[in-house]
């Protein structure tokens, strides 16, 4: 498990005395299975460091299905991003799936803080630029990839999750149905 000072440490070079500061705008909290972060319809305001459990981000359209998009395990940034900074409601939910533990902060005091140490802005931006490339590999991968090759992507950056989470979830992150996945799962067993 990677901690707070580790991640943001090695995004940029940060001072102690600075990492101290910028963790003491975040303040513990625990979701439990189930709870959201962030619900659709909400103006996204906190910015969260997952620590420990999983979380999903979904979507869920108008007939009540839901699309699952992204997990996020230790280290990730969590947050209704979209909404954070365009002040507009979420059209995401973030739930966790496990009982996670999370730092959280309010984003305005994030966005003073920047003022004081522009190295956090710059880490930002880094952090931004990771999420925006994962998330154009993440669409190619849906529209150019089969389910089985999507499966084993699957695996290799989320090893520790089919054990964790229902296989709906995997099944509805790739694209596909439950009885696929069981399918591609009989298929690739020994």
């Amino acid at each position: 498990m990677i901690d707070f000072k580790e991640f943001f440490s090695a995004i940029t070079s940060i001072s102690t005395e600075s990492l101290v500061e910028f963790k003491a705008l975040f303040e513990p909290r625990v979701l439990k299975k189930g709870d959201y972060f962030i619900k659709e319809g909400q103006v996204a305001n906190e910015l969260g460091f997952l620590e420990s459990g999983v979380m999903r981000v979904f979507y869920r359209n108008d007939k009540g299905t839901e699309y699952n998009k992204q997990f996020f395990v230790n280290p990730s940034l969590v947050g209704g991003y979209a909404s954070l900074i365009t002040n507009q409601p979420a059209k995401i939910n973030q739930q966790a799936l496990t009982d996670c533990d999370i730092l959280v902060a309010k984003y305005a005091d994030v966005q003073e803080f920047y003022s004081k140490y522009p190295i956090f802005e710059r880490g930002a931006r880094i952090i931004a630029e990771y999420y925006f490339v994962h998330k154009e590999q993440r669409e190619i991968e849906i529209v150019l990839l089969d389910a089985e090759e999507r499966y084993a992507i699957f695996q290799k950056e989320f090893p520790q999750l089919e054990q964790q989470i229902p296989q709906y979830h995997i099944a509805s992150y790739l694209g596909i149905t439950p009885i696929h996945l069981s399918r591609i799962r009989k298929k690739n067993s020994p």
